[in-house]
Parts: C-alpha cells; structure tokens; sequence
C-alpha cells in the first residue's frame, strides 16, 4: 500500500512499482518543494531513502512535469537498489522516449544527460538516436486520417480493443458502414493537408467486398490527393485476390499482413483460426500487387520460448517486407488475458527483444518509431522497423504528435495538436458499436466544431 501526501503523485509512483511488482508493498513517501529544491522522503521495509533533486521549473507546467520525473526516479533508486534489478529503461515510464528526446534537443540539451539520470541504459540512448535519425526526413509531420473497422474473425487472447469475433456483431456491419461513410463524407472541410491514411481494426479485409469498396470510395470522394495509404489488412485468413485487387484500384499502396507468430501453436493459443502457411500464403498474394507490406510479431505470447520468437523474426526478414514491427506482450485491460493472468513475467522476453534487434539490423532494417505501454513484459518496448526510404508516415506521425490525426468511427481518438502552444486535445467517439451508429449524427457535429 502507497501512503503518500501528494496524490497528485500516487498514478506515476504506482506505475514505478508495477514495473518492479511491488505494487502490494508498503511504501510510505513525502514530498515537499522549497527554493528550488524537489525533496522525496521514501519508507520502504523499515528503512528511510531521502532524495533532492535542483531545478528551477519555468513555469507551472514544467513544474509539474519535474515534479512528476524526480519522484519516479527516487522510487526507482530505491526499488534498484533493494531488489538488485536495473530496468532498460530505468525511472522512464511514459509512453514516447522520443518525445522527450525531441523536447530536450528542442530545448538545447543533449537528451542523453537526462536519460543518463533516469537511469536508462546505454544501450537503450544510442537506440533512440538511431529512431531519431531515421525519422530526420520526417520531422514536422502532417495531418493524417485513420478510419476504424472494429471487426475480426476471432478475438485474440491479448486484444484489447473494442473488437468481437464477427460471428456476434455482423449484425451491425450493415448499419456501421452506412454511418462511417456519412461521418468520412462530412469530414471533408478538416481532411485537408492529410497526408497519411489508415485504414485499421480489428481486421478490415473481414468485411464483404462491397462494404469494403463502400468505405474505399467515400475516403476517395473527399481526399483525391496522393498520399501514403495504409489498410491493416491484418488477419491472413481474410485476404482474398478480389480484395487486395479492390484495395490497389483505390489506391492503397501498403497493407498489414499481422501473423504475430509463425508457429502454429502459438496461433492456436492465442484464439487465432490461420496457420503459418495462411500467412505465407497471404504475403505472397499481397506481393503479387506491389503493395509495401508490414509484418507485425508479438514477443512473449503464450508459451514461446525464444528459440520459437526468434523463428518467427528470421522468417519475416526472409520475404523481405518493407517493414516489420516488433511488438512486446502487453497486458491489457478488457483483453481475455488480463482476465486470468495479474503480471506478465520476462519468461525471456528480453532476449527475444535483443535478438530482434541484432537480426533486423544485420538485414539492413532501421528501427524508425518506438513507443511503450503499460504493463509490457519485461518493462520493454514496440518498435517499427523499416527498409531505407520506407518508413511509415502515419505511424511517425501519430506517435510524435507532430499533426492533427483524425480519427474516424467507433472507438476512435482524433487528436487536434496546437503546436505552438505545446497542447493536444482528443475527442473520443463511443467504442460501443451500436451506440456509434445511433449517435452518428451527434458525432459529427461534434467532431467537426472539435477541428474548426
């Protein structure tokens, strides 16, 4: 139990302690700020760990920001220091290391001092540089479109998104499709300057042909411009020529092909209907129409070891796609694996991770955008990977922050980011699908008066 006079505090220190499982100990902490000095008393097994850290804040913000920072990292000391663990990315728990980077060189710092004192490793600093570097074509970003098909074939064990198997909600495909095509068509005054779209899920290729071209021909009445176009074709076993054909005459120019694994054990595991070959198979037809593809692997799924996640690597590097994410397990509220499991373990899952980066480099693949989640195993990170020239636009973009995303259909986050004031703001719509589709109206309206 966390005893602390500063709630204010209590989320970033409990994230501190469930990346150490130490969230059921009993700490008691204090916080106090004078003369710009942050002080961090901490009680922790009959012992006391006082910690001060100089700063001068700016402004309020920026004093909530460091306030926030050296507390974490005082927990982080002592639970380093009384477990014998050094976590890889030390007392940074935030979603986006290159933000800060960003935020720091932008500040005229070299970002390498502050995560030196967070206690990131080495190893993991010259990692972002390399991110930095690849994404130096890029930097500035634009606005992007993603549009939500929240449908798939089955739900995958470690899914949390709104998706269900499709078997209990083609009842609404119909319907949801009439409301998306209506909300992209009245979103026209804001889509311009778009220059990434993506089309995700769930598993999009799930839907009929005609529902499909539908959604196809209503992006491509309001945006004829040229631009990056993404489908998150996604599962294997609802590829088909008629769609991928469908999909080029619309002018994608780069699908998902999303495996996560290529032993079937592990598919069977984790509630996936393909096989290894399915995905061989999908990969192959996709090929056939010049798309750039992307190959998404999980590390730490079921009982992998990493003889079988490392399997999985050489083979995707085999067909040589554009890109290949490396994805590490995260455990996820509303997903059927949070159900029955509390914390991920390592289970080898840091190999798996070193591996993928020793092999994807050697085959000349650059990591281009990384992030990180909350409850990952082995306190590690997701990470896109890509041939030279072909790094993905939508996903820098979105996960930099650089531009407006906005964000269509149920379930989907639209993002207006006012640069010059270093603020975003986001808009949810309704990730239950039939209340998206009886509330469409109002969506619109509101979602339009969000980006005037």
């Amino acid at each position: 139990m966390l005893n602390t006079n500063c709630q204010y505090l209590r989320n970033e220190i409990m994230e501190v302690l469930r990346a150490f499982g130490k969230d059921d100990g009993e700490f008691t902490h204090y916080f106090s700020y004078s003369g710009g000095k942050f002080f961090n008393s901490i009680e922790y097994e009959n012992e006391f760990y006082d910690f001060v850290d100089e700063y001068d804040p700016q402004d309020d913000l920026d004093y909530k920001r460091h306030m926030k920072r050296f507390a974490k990292l005082a927990f982080y000391k002592v639970l380093s220091k009384t477990t014998g663990v050094d976590l890889p990315w030390g007392a940074l728990t935030g979603i986006r290391p290159t933000k800060l980077a960003y935020s720091e060189l932008a500040a005229g710092r070299d970002f390498a001092e502050l995560f030196r004192k967070m206690c990131v490793s080495d190893e993991n600093t010259q990692f972002i540089r390399r991110v930095l570097e690849e994404q130096k074509p890029y930097v500035g970003g634009g606005k992007s479109l993603y549009i939500s098909v929240p449908f798939c074939p089955t739900k995958c064990e470690y899914c949390s998104f709104i998706t269900a198997p499709v078997s209990k909600t083609a009842q609404y495909i119909e319907s949801y499709v009439n409301c998306l095509t209506k909300q992209i068509e009245l979103s026209a005054p804001f889509l311009e300057g778009v220059r990434s779209i993506y089309v995700g899920g769930g598993s999009p290729f799930v839907l009929e042909i005609s529902q499909l071209e539908r959604i196809y021909a209503a992006i491509n009445a309001v945006f004829k411009g040229k631009c990056e176009y993404t489908v998150e074709a996604g599962r294997p076993d609802t590829f088909s020529p008629e769609k991928l054909a469908l999909s080029k005459k619309y002018g994608v120019n780069r699908i998902c092909v999303n495996p996560q694994s290529f032993s079937d054990a592990t598919l069977r595991a984790i509630g996936r209907k393909h096989t290894a070959a399915d995905t061989l198979a999908a990969y192959a037809l996709a090929k056939e129409y010049g798309f750039d593809i992307n190959i998404d692997l999980i590390a730490g799924l079921a009982d992998e070891t990493p003889e079988d996640f490392i399997n999985s690597v050489v083979q995707s590097i085999a067909l040589d796609p554009a890109n290949i994410t490396i994805h590490t397990l995260s455990l996820k509220v509303g997903a059927k694996l949070k159900e029955r499991v509390t914390r991920l373990s390592d289970g080898g899952v840091a190999e798996m991770i070193a591996a993928s980066r020793r092999l994807l480099t050697e085959a000349g693949y650059s990591p281009y955008y990384l992030y990180r989640q909350k409850y990952q195993a082995g306190g590690l990170e997701n990470v896109g990977w890509c041939k030279k020239g072909k790094a993905c636009l939508y996903n820098i973009d979105v996960m930099e922050e650089w531009g407006d995303n906005i964000a269509l259909g149920s379930g989907a986050i639209s993002k207006h980011v006012f640069g010059g004031e270093n603020r975003i703001e986001r808009f949810s719509s309704p990730k239950d699908i039939p209340t998206y589709i009886s509330k469409t109206a109002e969506i619109i309206k509101n979602l339009s008066s969000f980006f005037s």
